[in-house]
């Protein structure tokens, strides 16, 4: 099962979005730090900022014509197993 977001609401822990959980399911909440991201950190932190920069990069190749053929690039990943 996915980790399910919630809130604090009056003292009480409220779920987000709708469950498939059975009416009277006794659920334990704990917080734990770093399994889903914070809404509260920064979105653009380093790890984002350098995905962005990549995929930048990957289309500038594309655009430029700089591209491999899927089915090589499976064959040869295949002989290195």
């Amino acid at each position: 099962m996915q980790p399910l977001k919630a809130h604090v609401r009056n003292g009480r822990v409220v779920v987000d979005e709708p469950t498939d959980l059975p009416e009277g399911e006794v659920v334990y909440v704990q917080l734990v730090k770093g399994v889903v991201p914070d809404d509260r950190e920064d979105p653009e932190g380093a790890d984002v900022s350098a995905l962005h920069a990549e995929l930048d990069a990957a289309i500038a190749e594309a655009d430029r014509g700089e591209t491999e053929d899927f089915a090589t690039v499976l064959e040869e990943l295949r002989r290195r197993l």
